[in-house]
Protein backbone atom coordinates (compact mmCIF):
# COMPACT_ATOMS: atom_id res chain seq x y z
CA UNK A 1 0.00 0.00 0.00
CA UNK A 2 1.64 3.38 -1.20
CA UNK A 3 1.38 6.47 0.93
CA UNK A 4 -1.36 8.31 -0.76
CA UNK A 5 -3.59 4.97 -0.67
CA UNK A 6 -2.71 4.68 3.19
CA UNK A 7 -3.51 8.40 3.60
CA UNK A 8 -6.63 8.03 1.78
CA UNK A 9 -7.14 4.67 3.98
CA UNK A 10 -6.59 7.02 7.14
CA UNK A 11 -8.73 9.97 6.03
CA UNK A 12 -11.74 7.51 5.64
CA UNK A 13 -10.96 6.26 8.68
CA UNK A 14 -10.82 8.67 10.93
CA UNK A 15 -14.45 10.36 8.93
CA UNK A 16 -16.17 6.94 10.14
CA UNK A 17 -14.70 6.79 13.18
CA UNK A 18 -15.35 9.97 14.14
CA UNK A 19 -19.09 10.18 13.26
CA UNK A 20 -19.17 7.02 14.95
CA UNK A 21 -17.75 8.30 18.30
CA UNK A 22 -19.40 12.01 18.12
CA UNK A 23 -22.98 11.48 16.91
CA UNK A 24 -23.67 7.13 16.69
CA UNK A 25 -22.47 6.70 20.57
CA UNK A 26 -24.51 9.42 22.13
CA UNK A 27 -27.65 8.58 19.98
CA UNK A 28 -27.35 5.07 21.11
CA UNK A 29 -27.01 5.86 25.12
CA UNK A 30 -29.89 8.49 24.77
CA UNK A 31 -31.92 5.68 23.02
CA UNK A 32 -31.05 2.96 25.73
CA UNK A 33 -28.98 1.04 23.80
CA UNK A 34 -25.65 1.96 25.30
CA UNK A 35 -25.26 1.98 29.62
CA UNK A 36 -24.38 5.20 31.48
CA UNK A 37 -21.63 4.00 32.61
CA UNK A 38 -20.34 2.36 29.33
CA UNK A 39 -20.40 6.17 27.55
CA UNK A 40 -18.51 7.43 31.28
CA UNK A 41 -16.30 4.35 30.26
CA UNK A 42 -15.36 5.19 26.60
CA UNK A 43 -15.28 9.33 28.01
CA UNK A 44 -12.45 8.17 29.92
CA UNK A 45 -10.61 5.97 27.17
CA UNK A 46 -10.73 9.15 24.93
CA UNK A 47 -9.30 11.24 27.37
CA UNK A 48 -6.40 8.34 27.77
CA UNK A 49 -6.12 9.16 24.00
CA UNK A 50 -5.67 12.68 24.23
CA UNK A 51 -2.51 11.76 26.68
CA UNK A 52 -1.48 8.86 24.29
CA UNK A 53 -0.94 11.74 21.44
CA UNK A 54 0.65 14.15 23.71
CA UNK A 55 3.32 11.01 24.22
CA UNK A 56 3.50 10.36 20.20
CA UNK A 57 4.11 14.56 19.87
CA UNK A 58 7.15 14.39 21.76
CA UNK A 59 8.54 10.75 21.07
CA UNK A 60 6.95 10.15 17.68
CA UNK A 61 7.40 13.27 15.88
CA UNK A 62 10.73 14.73 17.66
CA UNK A 63 11.97 11.85 19.57
CA UNK A 64 11.77 12.70 23.39
CA UNK A 65 10.46 10.48 25.34
CA UNK A 66 8.84 12.16 28.21
CA UNK A 67 7.97 9.87 31.01
CA UNK A 68 6.35 12.33 32.90
CA UNK A 69 3.32 12.92 30.75
CA UNK A 70 0.81 12.07 33.09
CA UNK A 71 2.18 14.53 35.59
CA UNK A 72 0.51 17.77 33.19
CA UNK A 73 -2.36 15.13 32.70
CA UNK A 74 -3.22 14.76 36.52
CA UNK A 75 -2.36 18.67 36.69
CA UNK A 76 -5.05 19.60 34.53
CA UNK A 77 -7.59 16.83 36.32
CA UNK A 78 -6.98 18.89 39.71
CA UNK A 79 -7.37 22.38 38.39
CA UNK A 80 -10.80 21.21 36.87
CA UNK A 81 -11.35 19.38 39.95
CA UNK A 82 -11.17 22.44 42.20
CA UNK A 83 -13.69 24.00 40.30
CA UNK A 84 -15.78 21.18 41.09
CA UNK A 85 -15.19 20.74 44.45
CA UNK A 86 -16.13 24.48 45.05
CA UNK A 87 -19.44 23.53 43.15
CA UNK A 88 -20.26 21.07 46.13
CA UNK A 89 -21.14 23.62 48.35
CA UNK A 90 -22.79 22.61 51.59
CA UNK A 91 -23.52 19.59 50.20
CA UNK A 92 -20.61 17.46 51.54
CA UNK A 93 -20.35 14.90 54.41
CA UNK A 94 -20.04 17.80 56.88
CA UNK A 95 -22.64 20.25 55.11
CA UNK A 96 -20.06 23.02 55.60
CA UNK A 97 -19.31 25.33 52.62
CA UNK A 98 -15.76 23.41 52.45
CA UNK A 99 -14.50 20.51 50.87
CA UNK A 100 -14.81 17.74 53.18
CA UNK A 101 -10.99 16.83 53.23
CA UNK A 102 -10.31 20.52 54.74
CA UNK A 103 -12.75 19.76 57.62
CA UNK A 104 -11.32 16.74 58.50
CA UNK A 105 -8.18 18.94 58.71
CA UNK A 106 -9.62 21.23 61.25
CA UNK A 107 -9.81 24.30 58.46
CA UNK A 108 -12.50 26.61 59.50
CA UNK A 109 -12.40 29.08 56.60
CA UNK A 110 -11.47 28.62 52.60
CA UNK A 111 -7.46 29.01 51.70
CA UNK A 112 -7.09 31.92 49.88
CA UNK A 113 -5.49 30.26 46.63
CA UNK A 114 -9.11 28.17 46.83
CA UNK A 115 -11.20 30.72 46.38
CA UNK A 116 -10.67 32.30 42.54
CA UNK A 117 -11.98 28.55 41.52
CA UNK A 118 -15.38 29.53 42.11
CA UNK A 119 -14.90 31.09 38.71
CA UNK A 120 -15.22 27.93 35.70
CA UNK A 121 -13.48 30.98 33.31
CA UNK A 122 -10.48 31.09 35.72
CA UNK A 123 -10.74 26.99 36.74
CA UNK A 124 -10.43 26.75 32.79
CA UNK A 125 -7.24 29.36 32.13
CA UNK A 126 -5.30 27.32 35.28
CA UNK A 127 -5.80 24.12 33.18
CA UNK A 128 -3.51 25.85 30.65
CA UNK A 129 -1.14 28.01 32.62
CA UNK A 130 -0.03 25.75 35.51
CA UNK A 131 0.80 22.76 33.34
CA UNK A 132 2.24 25.23 30.90
CA UNK A 133 4.54 27.13 33.48
CA UNK A 134 5.87 24.07 34.67
CA UNK A 135 6.62 22.12 31.39
CA UNK A 136 8.02 25.83 30.24
CA UNK A 137 10.43 26.31 32.70
CA UNK A 138 11.62 22.54 32.93
CA UNK A 139 11.69 22.34 29.59
CA UNK A 140 13.53 25.75 29.28
CA UNK A 141 16.55 24.12 31.55
CA UNK A 142 17.02 21.01 30.40
CA UNK A 143 17.01 21.77 26.61
CA UNK A 144 19.58 25.47 27.36
CA UNK A 145 21.72 22.11 28.67
CA UNK A 146 21.05 19.92 26.18
CA UNK A 147 19.70 17.17 28.24
CA UNK A 148 17.85 14.31 25.67
CA UNK A 149 17.59 10.83 25.01
CA UNK A 150 17.84 8.55 28.36
CA UNK A 151 19.17 11.24 30.42
CA UNK A 152 16.02 13.61 29.31
CA UNK A 153 13.50 10.42 30.18
CA UNK A 154 14.84 9.87 33.56
CA UNK A 155 14.63 13.57 34.50
CA UNK A 156 10.95 13.63 33.15
CA UNK A 157 10.26 10.52 35.36
CA UNK A 158 12.05 12.09 38.30
CA UNK A 159 9.81 15.04 37.99
CA UNK A 160 6.55 13.10 37.46
CA UNK A 161 7.95 11.18 40.74
CA UNK A 162 8.50 14.41 42.98
CA UNK A 163 5.43 16.02 42.07
CA UNK A 164 3.14 12.68 42.97
CA UNK A 165 5.03 12.74 46.49
CA UNK A 166 3.95 16.29 47.00
CA UNK A 167 0.11 15.96 45.83
CA UNK A 168 0.36 12.87 48.68
CA UNK A 169 0.93 15.28 51.17
CA UNK A 170 -2.18 16.27 53.58
CA UNK A 171 -0.51 19.69 53.87
CA UNK A 172 -0.48 20.93 50.48
CA UNK A 173 -4.47 20.88 50.86
CA UNK A 174 -5.18 19.50 48.13
CA UNK A 175 -6.49 16.17 49.59
CA UNK A 176 -4.17 13.98 49.80
CA UNK A 177 -3.95 10.84 49.14
CA UNK A 178 -7.66 10.87 48.54
CA UNK A 179 -7.63 13.63 46.40
CA UNK A 180 -10.82 15.06 44.84
CA UNK A 181 -14.43 12.98 44.57
CA UNK A 182 -17.61 13.15 44.83
CA UNK A 183 -18.54 16.06 42.65
CA UNK A 184 -22.03 17.19 42.00
CA UNK A 185 -22.37 19.90 39.37
CA UNK A 186 -20.71 21.96 36.59
CA UNK A 187 -21.73 24.49 35.04
CA UNK A 188 -25.02 24.44 36.92
CA UNK A 189 -25.93 21.15 35.56
CA UNK A 190 -25.81 17.82 37.97
CA UNK A 191 -23.24 15.43 36.57
CA UNK A 192 -25.39 12.53 37.99
CA UNK A 193 -27.56 13.34 34.94
CA UNK A 194 -27.49 11.03 31.84
CA UNK A 195 -27.40 14.48 29.65
CA UNK A 196 -24.80 16.27 31.74
CA UNK A 197 -22.57 12.79 31.13
CA UNK A 198 -23.56 12.91 27.19
CA UNK A 199 -22.37 16.05 26.64
CA UNK A 200 -19.09 15.61 28.68
CA UNK A 201 -18.35 12.55 26.19
CA UNK A 202 -19.29 14.28 23.31
CA UNK A 203 -17.09 17.44 24.79
CA UNK A 204 -14.05 14.93 24.82
CA UNK A 205 -14.44 13.53 21.27
CA UNK A 206 -14.84 16.65 19.71
CA UNK A 207 -12.10 17.74 21.62
CA UNK A 208 -9.89 14.80 20.27
CA UNK A 209 -10.66 15.03 16.38
CA UNK A 210 -9.47 18.94 16.98
CA UNK A 211 -6.61 18.10 18.87
CA UNK A 212 -6.14 15.04 16.42
CA UNK A 213 -6.57 17.29 13.25
CA UNK A 214 -4.69 20.19 14.61
CA UNK A 215 -1.23 17.84 15.10
CA UNK A 216 -2.06 16.55 11.76
CA UNK A 217 -1.70 19.89 10.19
CA UNK A 218 0.85 20.59 11.98
CA UNK A 219 3.10 17.79 11.74
CA UNK A 220 2.80 18.78 7.84
CA UNK A 221 3.76 22.00 7.83
CA UNK A 222 7.77 23.53 7.84
CA UNK A 223 7.67 23.65 11.31
CA UNK A 224 6.33 19.82 11.57
CA UNK A 225 9.09 19.15 8.97
CA UNK A 226 12.09 20.33 11.61
CA UNK A 227 10.42 18.83 14.21
CA UNK A 228 11.38 15.54 12.18
CA UNK A 229 14.52 16.47 11.37
CA UNK A 230 15.20 17.22 14.54
CA UNK A 231 14.14 13.45 15.47
CA UNK A 232 16.38 12.02 12.77
CA UNK A 233 19.48 13.73 13.32
CA UNK A 234 19.07 17.02 15.75
CA UNK A 235 23.22 17.39 14.81
CA UNK A 236 22.63 18.09 11.03
CA UNK A 237 19.51 20.48 12.31
CA UNK A 238 21.87 22.37 14.62
CA UNK A 239 24.64 22.78 11.76
CA UNK A 240 22.14 24.06 9.17
CA UNK A 241 21.12 26.73 11.42
CA UNK A 242 17.94 26.17 13.51
CA UNK A 243 17.88 26.60 17.40
CA UNK A 244 16.44 23.21 17.92
CA UNK A 245 15.91 24.09 21.90
CA UNK A 246 13.32 26.55 20.70
CA UNK A 247 11.07 23.66 18.67
CA UNK A 248 11.66 21.56 21.31
CA UNK A 249 10.31 23.85 24.14
CA UNK A 250 7.49 24.44 22.05
CA UNK A 251 6.59 20.83 21.46
CA UNK A 252 7.32 19.97 25.14
CA UNK A 253 4.55 22.80 25.95
CA UNK A 254 2.10 21.86 23.44
CA UNK A 255 2.41 18.24 24.55
CA UNK A 256 2.03 19.12 28.32
CA UNK A 257 -1.69 21.70 26.95
CA UNK A 258 -3.01 18.65 25.33
CA UNK A 259 -2.65 16.08 28.38
CA UNK A 260 -3.71 18.93 30.43
CA UNK A 261 -7.15 19.11 28.32
CA UNK A 262 -7.57 15.25 28.69
CA UNK A 263 -6.65 15.67 32.30
CA UNK A 264 -9.67 18.01 32.56
CA UNK A 265 -12.00 15.86 31.16
CA UNK A 266 -11.48 13.06 32.56
CA UNK A 267 -11.72 14.63 35.78
CA UNK A 268 -15.54 15.20 35.75
CA UNK A 269 -16.26 11.92 34.08
CA UNK A 270 -14.60 9.46 36.22
CA UNK A 271 -15.62 11.08 39.40
CA UNK A 272 -12.02 11.51 41.06
CA UNK A 273 -8.47 12.62 40.69
CA UNK A 274 -5.96 11.79 42.72
CA UNK A 275 -2.01 11.51 42.66
CA UNK A 276 -1.99 7.93 41.36
CA UNK A 277 -3.04 9.69 38.24
CA UNK A 278 0.58 11.15 38.08
CA UNK A 279 2.72 8.47 39.28
CA UNK A 280 5.55 7.27 36.56
CA UNK A 281 3.69 3.67 36.18
CA UNK A 282 1.12 5.94 34.31
CA UNK A 283 3.62 7.76 32.39
CA UNK A 284 5.09 4.33 31.18
CA UNK A 285 1.46 3.21 30.34
CA UNK A 286 1.10 6.14 28.07
CA UNK A 287 4.13 4.65 26.34
CA UNK A 288 2.90 1.41 25.81
CA UNK A 289 -0.17 2.90 23.98
CA UNK A 290 1.91 4.85 21.46
CA UNK A 291 4.26 1.46 20.97
CA UNK A 292 1.07 -0.70 20.30
CA UNK A 293 -0.83 1.69 18.43
CA UNK A 294 1.74 3.00 16.24
CA UNK A 295 4.72 5.48 17.03
CA UNK A 296 4.78 8.52 14.73
CA UNK A 297 1.14 8.16 13.26
CA UNK A 298 -1.13 10.43 15.24
CA UNK A 299 -3.86 7.74 14.76
CA UNK A 300 -1.93 4.95 16.44
CA UNK A 301 -2.04 6.30 20.00
CA UNK A 302 -5.92 6.54 19.67
CA UNK A 303 -6.19 3.42 18.94
CA UNK A 304 -3.25 2.34 21.05
CA UNK A 305 -4.95 4.06 24.35
CA UNK A 306 -8.34 2.77 23.24
CA UNK A 307 -7.26 -0.86 22.75
CA UNK A 308 -5.13 -1.17 25.44
CA UNK A 309 -7.57 0.01 28.12
CA UNK A 310 -10.62 -1.74 26.88
CA UNK A 311 -8.20 -4.55 27.44
CA UNK A 312 -7.08 -3.58 30.99
CA UNK A 313 -11.45 -3.12 31.76
CA UNK A 314 -11.14 -6.71 30.72
CA UNK A 315 -8.66 -8.37 31.63
CA UNK A 316 -8.61 -6.83 35.24
CA UNK A 317 -11.78 -8.30 35.86
CA UNK A 318 -11.51 -11.95 33.76
CA UNK A 319 -7.66 -12.44 34.83
CA UNK A 320 -6.93 -9.66 38.05
CA UNK A 321 -3.61 -11.24 38.94
CA UNK A 322 -2.14 -11.35 34.94
CA UNK A 323 -2.92 -7.79 33.38
CA UNK A 324 0.42 -6.77 34.18
CA UNK A 325 2.02 -9.73 32.19
CA UNK A 326 -0.52 -9.75 29.53
CA UNK A 327 0.28 -5.83 29.16
CA UNK A 328 4.27 -6.92 28.76
CA UNK A 329 3.79 -9.82 26.75
CA UNK A 330 2.03 -8.15 24.48
CA UNK A 331 4.00 -4.95 24.12
CA UNK A 332 7.15 -7.57 23.21
CA UNK A 333 5.03 -8.67 20.57
CA UNK A 334 4.32 -5.58 19.10
CA UNK A 335 7.94 -4.67 19.07
CA UNK A 336 9.18 -8.11 17.88
CA UNK A 337 6.23 -8.67 15.22
CA UNK A 338 4.60 -5.49 14.28
CA UNK A 339 6.87 -2.30 14.83
CA UNK A 340 4.70 -0.31 13.35
CA UNK A 341 1.78 -0.91 15.36
CA UNK A 342 -1.40 -2.01 15.06
CA UNK A 343 -2.15 0.79 12.67
CA UNK A 344 0.25 -0.83 10.19
CA UNK A 345 -1.98 -4.21 9.91
CA UNK A 346 -3.06 -2.71 6.25
CA UNK A 347 -0.01 -1.71 4.83
CA UNK A 348 1.39 -5.48 6.40
CA UNK A 349 -2.02 -7.41 5.42
CA UNK A 350 -2.60 -5.50 1.80
CA UNK A 351 -0.08 -7.60 -0.43
CA UNK A 352 -1.53 -10.80 1.27
CA UNK A 353 -5.14 -9.76 0.12
CA UNK A 354 -3.89 -8.82 -3.06
CA UNK A 355 -2.41 -12.17 -3.82
CA UNK A 356 -5.53 -13.67 -2.44
CA UNK A 357 -8.22 -11.75 -4.43
CA UNK A 358 -6.44 -10.54 -7.43
CA UNK A 359 -6.70 -11.99 -11.34
CA UNK A 360 -4.68 -15.78 -11.13
CA UNK A 361 -2.14 -15.57 -13.15
CA UNK A 362 -2.85 -17.55 -16.40
CA UNK A 363 -1.03 -21.33 -16.79
CA UNK A 364 1.51 -20.67 -19.54
CA UNK A 365 0.94 -22.15 -22.99
CA UNK A 366 2.36 -25.28 -23.80
CA UNK A 367 4.88 -25.71 -26.15
CA UNK A 368 4.06 -26.76 -29.84
CA UNK A 369 4.71 -30.71 -30.55
CA UNK A 370 7.16 -30.96 -34.20
CA UNK A 371 6.08 -32.52 -36.97
CA UNK A 372 7.32 -35.72 -37.37
CA UNK A 373 10.10 -35.89 -39.99
CA UNK A 374 9.05 -37.84 -43.44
Amino acid sequence: MNKSLFRRFEGSAVIVVALLLIVGFPLLNAYGFVSNFTLSLWGKYLCYALLAMSVDLLWGYTGLLSLGQALFFALGGYMHGMYLMRMIGDLGQYHKPLPDFLVFLGWTKLPAFWEPFASFPFALTMVFVVPGLIAGLFGFLAFRSRIKGVYFSILTQALTYAASIMFFRNNLLLGGNNGFTDFKFILGHSLAQPATARGLYIATAVTLLLVFLFCRWLSRTKFGLVQQAIRDGENRVLFSGYATAHYKLFIFILAALIAAVGGALYTPQVGIINPSEMQAEKSLEAVVWVAVGGRGTLLGPIVGAISINALKSWATRAFPDLWLIILGGLFILVVLFLPGGLVSLPQRLAPLWKKLTGPKPEAPAAAPVPAPKS
